[in-house]
């Protein structure tokens, strides 16, 4: 009884067939185009990164720049 199925798997599994496509790579291109970029930014000078360190906040004995609102 299981000899049948078993039968019939092989008989699918001998007419699969797998189709494999050729992979076209082009490189080239991309090397032309790191290569332009680094020409054309070779002449640029480089800006500085921004520092991630905080801000130093005003100290309480320093002065305001403006003075407080006068009192009503």
């Amino acid at each position: 009884m299981r000899l049948i199925p078993l039968l019939f798997a092989i008989v699918l599994a001998g007419c699969a067939t797998v189709r494999v496509e050729p992979i076209h790579i082009t490189v080239d291109v991309n090397i032309k185009v790191d290569r332009a970029l680094d020409d054309f930014f070779s002449g640029v000078p480089a800006v500085p990164a921004p520092s991630s360190a905080p801000t130093p906040a005003p100290s309480a004995s320093s002065t305001p720049a403006t003075p407080p609102p006068a009192a009503k």
